[in-house]
């Protein structure tokens, strides 16, 4: 579909001139395609606009003005209502053009068809409010009937049964560290009389030695304290005088 804008390239009017480059600045910045037509410098334009323009928009002159704006044969508007539909973001209505995805204008129409929008919700909508009211219904269901399924009696005695199984492996556990310590202890007490014994074996040969030598000792003594006889005092003196004759 092709936009038609019907101008007047030699308008000696001001306003004229103005308004066209309005509609035509407006329809390059959405980047839509048109097609003008001068009406000035061409007369099969002339004709065709003044014969296609409807009689109730003709003003009392019966002389339409430009610029006048056609979508392919389908009559648009002058350039009063163009400026309406500007000013209402609804210029691709006015058109006959559908809006592009994500302009304004599409967020427009599509609330004005489904409704207003409450947190990505559509508001008073038909279709898509009982679809969503639907999907609520059957998700509050399946709750129910997930709370009021019956838990086998095994799921419910599972966890009095693991309880049970845990107090006696930890009953069995104390018993076992009783014993390992008391096995423990006999094997400490073991061991210290074992080190005595060696104690006391390493140490008996060494008294014995020395209440030998004592002995010894005491032997010796004796023999040094016992009296000196005559005859020995007078072998120790013949001793000493020959010594000292000697020298």
């Amino acid at each position: 579909m092709v936009i038609k804008v019907f101008l007047a390239s030699s308008s000696g009017s001001t306003a004229i001139k103005k308004k066209q480059q309005d509609v035509l600045g407006f329809l390059e910045a959405l980047k839509v395609d048109y097609a003008p037509l001068d009406i000035a410098c061409n007369e099969d334009n002339r004709m065709w606009m003044r014969e296609n323009v409807p009689v109730e928009k003709k003003p009392t002159n019966g002389i339409p003005l430009p610029p006048q704006i056609f979508n392919e044969e389908s009559y648009c508007g002058d350039y009063e209502t163009f400026f309406d539909a500007k000013e209402d973001n609804a210029v691709y209505a006015f058109l006959g053009l559908p809006p592009p995805p994500g302009s304004k204008e599409a967020k427009e129409a599509y609330l004005l068809e489904n409704g207003p929008v409450e947190n990505g919700t559509i508001v008073n909508g038909t279709d898509d409010a009982e679809d969503e009211e639907n999907l609520e219904a059957e998700e509050e269901n399946i709750d129910d009937d997930t709370l009021k399924r019956e838990v086998p009696m095994e799921e419910c005695n599972r966890d009095e049964h693991t309880e049970e199984v845990e107090a006696e492996v930890g009953g069995e556990t104390g018993e076992e560290a009783a014993e390992e310590a008391a096995e423990e202890k006999v094997a400490e007490e073991k061991e210290a009389v074992k080190d005595t014994e060696e104690s006391l074996e390493n140490t008996a040969p060494v008294k014995e030695e020395e209440a030998q030598e004592e002995a010894e000792d005491e032997e010796a003594k004796g023999e040094d304290d016992q009296p000196v006889s005559e005859e020995e005092e007078e072998e120790v003196t013949e001793e000493a005088e020959q010594e000292e004759e000697d020298e």
